[in-house]
């Protein structure tokens, strides 16, 4: 899944030639060069992506995938230091930061670590706080977090607005605290995967051509595949215990 959405965001930015992580790299970089700047992480992102389809190639499509979403993610950092009390230059950090974490996870799935059991504790509390990061985002933008969800959901809008709020606090706390880590990063993968169908697939079926519907689509995705991934590593973590 994760891999799949990686080349998905490559193409996406190929077809369109737009995609807003890029857009941001063109706002900091807009000297000689830029363009092919910009194409050549999405073309890093495609083939990175295809390649951790392959498990013989995984580590090294990790490692370009994770350089472009890293890029991604250096950018909205910047943002953040030029916007720090608005919170959502903080929530496109961490989404960006998430994906990150998911070539991280990819690339440890494959790679012989020294200490695994701290490197994917580590990996866990980190995407821990993505995770509260998008309880705020939601907590903040409540209407907007209501607005999409659909009207024939029962039993209300609201309702799933606190309830995804409250899973997302709940499954970033025990992340944190590495309690019932892998129950929660199955949750939250299901939960995620949920948001790929019910929200985002119809939304991107009435009007496929908006770029903004792609992206939102494919990111839900990759965060699932990065929860999904997450889950794999504190599986085989707790199989390695004596």
């Amino acid at each position: 899944m994760f891999g799949a959405a990686t080349v998905a965001f490559g193409l996406v930015t190929l077809t369109w030639h737009e995609y807003d992580g890029l857009r941001l790299a063109r706002d900091v970089w807009n000297g000689p060069g830029a363009s092919l700047f910009t194409y050549a992480v999405a073309a890093a992102q495609t083939f990175g992506g295809a390649a951790m389809l392959v498990r013989r190639f995984a580590r090294i499509g990790s490692a370009a995938a994770g350089a472009a979403y890293l890029v991604f993610a250096l950018v909205r950092f910047a943002k953040i230091i030029a916007e720090p009390r608005i919170y959502d230059t903080w929530g496109n950090f961490f989404e960006q930061f998430s994906l990150v974490l998911g070539a991280a996870f990819v690339y440890a799935t494959v790679a012989s670590l020294r200490d695994p059991a701290s490197a994917i504790r580590l990996g866990a509390v980190s995407f821990g706080v993505c995770a509260m990061s998008f309880a705020v985002e939601q907590a903040i933008h409540p209407n907007a977090t209501a607005g999409l969800v659909p009207a024939w959901l029962p039993p209300n809008r609201t309702f799933w607005t606190n309830a995804t709020t409250a899973a997302f606090v709940l499954a970033a706390l025990a992340l944190l605290a590495h309690r019932a880590a892998l129950l929660a990063a199955r949750l939250m993968t299901a939960m995620l995967v949920g948001f790929g169908v019910v929200v985002w697939l119809p939304i991107l079926s009435l009007n496929a051509r908006d770029s903004g519907n792609w992206g939102e689509t494919i990111e839900t995705f990759a965060i699932a595949g990065a929860s999904w991934l997450l889950a794999e590593l504190l599986v085989a973590s707790r199989n390695r215990r004596p």
